[in-house]
């Protein structure tokens, strides 16, 4: 048994309620009880910058995380508090090779031409974080072909994550450094605090979680998934030998329904089963 454990999970639509599927009523609470466990370092690892973290943990009553990675893995934070936020410098400095000197503003630049991309608000843009709208309908297979072979003739490395906002019914794309991934992130932040494998859970939703989901790290993907995502990532875990590693959280955990923090708890328990005696630590009737 770990003495610790590293849980890494995505906020929208995992551990936030804000998808259209119903929340199990009692998850969030016990959730807090697994949490609260010293044997436990939460991260929260999001495409959301500082203040949409901090209106988010604000708004849901969100137990404030060890660590945030955000930005769609461009950031690391250590937190301490709700308002005090220590930036990783060291990991921006990695990230930043592989844009070849090249700056937000050069890459924006070399994709200015291309009408199905739609920028993004400034406030969900980052120094490492080129973010735009994409039409449903968009071909994605040609505008990555297109994109990767131009940052291809100025030596750019960059990884493109794919992913749709269901309620405002667009496509989004985020072009990071290609070592910026979630993955990439997650496994700096678990070199960082002394974490393996071993004792790391990854929880997720959508396309931007699909390196993970599909990767050595041990992975939970929430039963109010979409049933693309879902044959995605089952398909990708097979084809790099992690099926072992990720679980499709199914609804049958004590009472609870799967979705969001409630599949989280299912997976955290189907890992590492002396869990469940944290999770239900603030309960008489643990049956229930």
């Amino acid at each position: 048994m770990p003495d610790k454990l590293l849980l890494c999970t995505d906020l929208d639509r995992t551990l936030i309620p804000n998808g259209p599927q119903p929340e199990s009523p009692a998850a969030r609470q016990r959730f807090l009880s697994l949490v609260n466990k010293p044997e436990v370092l939460l991260a929260y690892v999001t495409g959301r910058h500082q203040k949409l973290v901090q209106d988010a943990i604000n708004n849901y009553c969100l137990p404030v995380p060890d660590f945030v990675i955000g930005d769609v893995g461009t950031t690391i934070y250590q937190i301490s508090s709700v308002k005090s936020w220590k930036k990783q410098s060291a990991w921006e400095d990695n990230i930043a090779q592989d844009w070849a000197g090249k700056n937000h503003a050069d890459l924006k630049n070399l994709l200015n031409d291309i009408h199905a991309l739609r920028l993004q608000e400034s406030s969900k843009q980052n120094q490492f974080k080129l973010s735009y709208y994409v039409p449903l309908q968009a071909n994605r297979q040609a505008l990555t072909t297109l994109i990767e072979q131009r940052f291809a003739e100025h030596q750019i490395k960059a990884s493109l994550i794919w992913s749709v906002d269901e309620p405002a019914g667009v496509g989004l794309l985020d072009i990071l450094p290609a070592s910026a991934s979630k993955l990439h992130a997650i496994e700096a932040l678990m070199k960082m605090c002394d974490f393996s494998y071993e004792n790391t859970l990854f929880s997720g939703d959508s396309g931007n979680d699909i390196e993970v989901l599909a990767s050595p790290v041990a992975a939970v993907l929430v039963a109010n998934s979409q049933p693309e995502v879902r044959d995605l990532a089952l398909l990708l875990a097979r084809e790099n030998n992690c099926s072992d590693r990720l679980y499709i959280a199914k609804g049958d955990f004590h009472g609870m329904n799967g979705n969001y923090s409630a599949g989280i708890l299912e997976g955290m328990a189907y890992y590492f089963p002396y869990t469940k005696d944290w999770i239900f630590s603030n309960e008489t009737d643990q049956s229930l």
